[in-house]
């Protein structure tokens, strides 16, 4: 290691010590891979061992940005370990990378442990493993929510979205998952009018008008414009109606004076909200009414618009490869 090398991993392994957590274990697992070191790595994944699920995240976007060439010393050797953890980042850098595991997968998709089970579904589908088909459906009857979401997800990539739909309306309904996950695939598996009838029972529940607010704006349909900055006005939608607002447009709002991380700045009552940012309604008005706003920005699509639009077509046209939505940005992409 170079001594440029060495000072940034001691200065990695410093923040660690000072702050555990996984954006920290992201940068030295990318220091780690970049550079090939076996020892470093082992310490990285013993470190996220310990932090669990948010841990593997970790390493998962360290992996996201590491060429195949680095990291092909390492996977089969991950893929093929007893440990979890290993075979759950193993499982991280065939998802990341769209590689194959070929026979192993299906072992994989009935491993003993559900992490590894859950990260062996999405792949199939990501890779259309329509041989898998089987496996994936039996996955549906699981007994950890979780698990059946994952079986969902891939059940729609497999082209079997009328199977999988009503177990994500039950998902929905047990709020056994987190519920924008699950509305968020609902509506991608949908067809557009199938999608706004089924979106608007959700908002008439109460249980779950806050996700599927913070979800309309996948429909793109923006004469609700009106409807969402009313909504911005009330304490317990703001937050909700302002993640609306960003799918809405291929704007980044970073640019922009429409959002505020002072909750107390939109008045006493929304002085408690902890969600942030939030939307300025006064500001978002002003923003679409003077000159209709979208027109006067480059476009930007968000991570979170990338992914979405990758998953929708794949959605709709089983045929079509998974794409790899982290092509155009270099911003590390979490599992």
């Amino acid at each position: 290691m170079f001594a440029s090398g060495e000072a940034a991993w001691a200065a990695a392994n410093k923040r660690f010590s000072d702050y555990p957590e996984a954006p920290e274990l992201f940068v030295m697992a990318c220091l780690a891979l970049h550079w090939g070191l076996e020892k470093p790595l082992a310490a990285v994944i013993e470190a996220a061992a310990a932090l669990g699920e948010t841990g593997i995240k970790g390493i998962s976007g360290a992996i996201a940005r590491t060429s195949r060439e680095k990291l092909r010393p390492f996977v089969a050797t991950w893929v093929d370990s007893r440990e979890t953890i290993l075979k759950c980042i193993g499982l991280a850098a065939l998802w990341h990378h769209r590689a194959d595991a070929r026979s192993s997968l299906g072992v994989l998709v009935t491993n003993g442990q559900t992490e590894v089970r859950m990260r062996a579904l999405r792949l199939a589908g990501g890779l259309r493993r329509r041989d898998l088909l089987p496996m994936v459906i039996e996955r549906l009857a699981a007994d950890q929510p979780q698990e059946r979401l994952a079986g969902s997800f891939a059940a729609c990539l497999l082209g079997a979205s009328r199977t999988a739909l009503p177990v994500l309306d039950d998902l929905l309904a047990s709020a056994s998952v987190p519920q924008g996950e699950v509305i968020d695939i609902r509506l991608l598996a949908s067809d557009q009018t199938s999608a706004k009838a089924w979106l608007q029972k959700c908002l008439d529940k109460s249980s779950l008008r806050q996700p599927a607010l913070a979800a309309i704006g996948l429909l793109g349909d923006r004469s609700i414009v009106p409807w969402l900055i009313e909504r911005m006005r009330e304490p317990q939608s703001a937050y909700a109606a302002g993640l609306a607002w960003r799918d809405l447009f291929e704007v980044d709002f970073n640019d922009t004076n429409v959002f505020t991380v002072d909750p107390a700045l939109l008045g006493k009552q929304f002085a408690k909200i902890e969600d942030s940012p939030l939307p300025i309604a006064e500001r978002a008005s002003a923003w679409w009414d003077h000159g209709r706003g979208p027109g006067k920005h480059v476009a930007f699509r968000s991570m979170r618009r990338q992914r979405l639009a990758a998953i929708h077509a794949s959605f709709a046209n089983p045929d079509l490869p998974l794409a790899d939505w982290r092509r155009t940005q270099r911003f590390p992409a979490w599992m």
